[in-house]
This record gives C-alpha cells, structure tokens and sequence, in this order.
C-alpha cells in the first residue's frame, strides 16, 4: 500500500467490507510499539487504547484443538507447493 503525496492511503474494499467503513466512516490509528492499527471508531473514541489492549482481549478465544501453528496454517491454506517436501 503506497501513501499518496497528501498522506493518504486506500483502505482495501474487504477490509472496508469486513468493519462496515463506509464514505464519512470514522476511523482511527491505535500505535504500538509493534506497528499500527485500524480501528473503526463507534462511539466517538477507538475500543482499544493499543494493540496490546486488544491482543490481550483476545487472549485463548481461539481454540487450534491441539494443531501448532504451521500444522493450522497448513490446515487453513492446504500443503504448499512451493516446499520442497524432503
């Protein structure tokens, strides 16, 4: 994603989609010492004061049912290819 000489970036159309941002949509950018977050605001202020606000609000809601990690990724997007599988 390419920032446009007044600052300005394209929100993708399925992230646009997926938090219901439509034109006049309030939005905001929550800063971490990770990186940067969008974040649709509700009631006029964002839901998370960071990143680590949110992660931890998140914390063992997801349930993998015993996978590791690459054993869901290999789940979630089939066998790569691209491997060499030696």
């Amino acid at each position: 994603m390419r920032v446009t000489e007044k600052g300005q970036v394209t929100i993708p159309k399925d992230i646009r989609d997926r938090l219901a941002i439509e034109p006049g949509s309030e939005v905001d950018f929550v800063v971490s010492k990770d990186g940067v977050m969008l974040v649709k605001v509700g009631d006029g202020k964002a839901d998370f004061e960071d990143f680590e606000a949110w992660a931890a609000s998140v914390q063992g809601t997801w349930d993998l049912d015993g996978m590791t990690p690459d054993e869901y990724f290999e789940w979630l997007r089939g066998p790569r290819d691209d491997l060499d599988p030696r």
